[in-house]
């Protein structure tokens, strides 16, 4: 992935970037029905929370839920549910969704001339487990379902880690072209290119045997046959004739879509991947200043998937894509934390009458203030995401980078050391030493409190 090398060619207002996470994993509202209504909704974790409000129930999106051993979600990831900032209007990530919902309705028309595609971009971000990986084929035993890696509520429901967890929902209610748009949440590392909510924007296309072959003149051609071999190519009971032709329209809408969001002149590729809920499966690179860019991930949907979801007489593609990636790279936006920005020097940017061609311009640059702690971790173990949290739920935005900058073990103890050099920067004034000290001290006291470690430098 070459994100860091494009980064560091735009205005900076960040010291160092990292890899970036928001591709739609595990790739990458206009319809009011009840039905779809009715249908989005409906120990160390346990020591880490056990002093937040452990009695409580977790009110969230409208519902009560009890927490348990399983819960990791936090006051201050809570308080994000129900921002979305893909809604607002003139903010840069509406920005993005508003030309890709464009790009599709133009192209896509029913015959009656009104857009095939609709769109859903107000699905709460709460759902069940088993709609987050399950309804989506993700094994069992895959390590994309760590409680270490997802801001669970308890064992039956969590904060989507990406907007494929309505994917199965939407089929089933007879959706054969659709959009989703949310927040997705993912406990993450901190730095300038990583949050623990961010946003995804997905669209998936099936098709009949007669409207996949309607312009064909062979009346022999169908969707499925009796072979039951998986190979590159195709799934089993595919036949090869279809998966081609969904093949080729997936990346020629794709490839086109990458032009209207780039420009005429954009140069593409496409790598074979592997994801969980497609097969064959694509990456679309562009090369963007010299560097080659993953974009996008898509492939044709599991035949058991749409089997699952009631659609399975027919055959489709699928694709996901991040609206923060695109928007840091299209707007040289250089910090993922100013799309949580409320300064109006940073939204009055793209109040413009094509803010397409807005280049963002940093309005500021406050100095860092580096404060280090290092500790003892427990004998039961550590997950860095755990410290990651507790930084955030400490010092909120202030928290500009968290590195792990020295790890050892002691031959004699066994125990392992790990020391993190935090750097504490504000987007919108000037931090006092005195000021992050006194919020570096309270990191210090919860990190031994919540997580059980042994603070070595008080």
């Amino acid at each position: 992935m070459k994100f860091l090398n494009i980064l560091k060619r735009l205005p900076k207002q960040v010291d160092q970037v990292r890899a970036y996470h928001c591709l739609p994993w595990p790739w990458v509202h206009h319809h009011k029905s009840k039905t779809i209504q009715s249908c989005i909704l409906g120990g160390r974790h346990q020591r880490l929370y056990s002093q937040i409000n452990q009695d409580s129930d977790i009110l969230v999106s409208g519902g009560s839920f009890s927490r348990d051993g399983f819960t990791t979600v936090t006051p201050k990831i809570l308080s994000r549910v129900g921002v979305n900032l893909h809604n607002e209007r003139n903010h840069p990530l509406c920005i993005i969704k508003e030309q890709i919902r464009d790009f599709f309705y133009k192209r896509f028309l029913n015959k009656r001339g009104n857009p095939l595609f609709s769109i859903y971009d107000n699905l709460s971000p709460v759902v069940t487990v088993w709609q987050n990986f399950d309804s989506v084929l993700v094994p069992k035993d895959h390590v994309s379902r760590r409680r270490g890696d997802n801001y669970y509520l308890n064992r039956e429901y969590m904060l989507r880690a990406h907007t494929s967890a309505h994917q199965h929902e939407l089929v089933k209610v007879g959706l054969d072209a659709f959009l989703v748009a949310g927040d997705v949440y993912r406990r993450d590392e901190i730095d300038a290119t990583h949050f623990p909510v961010f946003h995804q924007m997905e669209g998936v296309q099936l098709f009949s045997d007669f409207e996949l072959f309607e312009k064909c003149q062979d009346s022999s051609l169908k969707l499925f046959t009796d072979d039951q071999e998986r190979v590159p190519e195709k799934q089993e009971h595919h036949t090869l004739e279809a998966v081609k032709l969904v093949e080729f329209e997936l990346k020629h809408t794709l490839e086109d879509l990458a032009r209207f969001l780039f420009g005429e002149g954009i140069e593409t590729r496409w790598v074979v991947t592997d994801f969980p809920f497609t097969y064959p499966s694509f990456e679309l690179e562009i090369k963007f200043q010299g560097e080659w860019l993953e974009v996008l991930g898509c492939g044709i949907m599991e035949q058991e998937l749409l089997h699952s979801a009631g659609a399975g007489h027919k055959i489709g593609y699928a694709f996901g894509l991040g609206l923060e990636r695109l928007a840091m790279v299209l707007f040289h936006i250089p910090d993922i934390r100013l799309f949580w920005s409320t300064d109006s020097r940073f939204r009055s940017q793209f109040e413009v009458p094509d803010p397409r061609k807005v280049k963002f311009k940093p309005f500021s640059k406050f100095p860092p203030v580096f404060y280090d702690i290092s500790f003892w971790c427990p004998e039961s173990g550590f997950i860095s995401n755990d410290f990651y949290d507790l930084v955030r739920s400490v010092a909120g935005e202030m928290a500009e980078k968290v590195e792990l900058i020295d790890e050892f073990c002691n031959p004699k103890t066994g125990k392992t050391s790990h020391c993190y050099r935090i750097t504490y920067r504000s987007m919108d004034r000037t931090l006092t030493k005195e000021e992050v000290g006194t919020i570096h001290t309270e990191l210090i006291e919860q990190c031994s409190t919540s997580l059980g470690v042994e603070v070595r430098n008080r």
